[in-house]
């Protein structure tokens, strides 16, 4: 998927985070961790350097992707994956609250 300047970007899931890398450095984490069913995301940050060009929304709609096809379900305590669910309501469904 392209970020806002059109550069390749590439997200992968790692034990207890997702990662984003633009041109293969990585550039932004998704922490989470799985508690009875359910994926906890409790922080989310991208390099000031990189911030602005859309990655933390790339790196947050495939994190989600991936909980939901996994069928845990969300728990936003991050501002930034609660915003990502408040502007996508199709997730709404599969998120419970703490």
């Amino acid at each position: 998927m392209l970020d806002r300047t059109g550069a390749e970007t590439r997200v992968l899931e790692h034990p207890g985070r997702f990662t984003i890398e633009v041109d293969g450095s990585p550039v932004g984490v998704a922490d989470f961790h799985d508690v009875d069913g359910r994926r906890i995301f409790p922080h989310t940050e991208v390099l000031p350097q990189y911030r602005g060009r859309g990655l933390a929304t790339i790196l947050v709609g495939e994190a989600l992707r991936s909980t939901r096809a996994a069928g845990l379900r969300i728990v936003p305590t991050c501002w930034m994956v609660a915003e990502y669910i408040d502007k996508h309501p199709e997730y709404a469904k599969f998120t419970d609250t703490r």
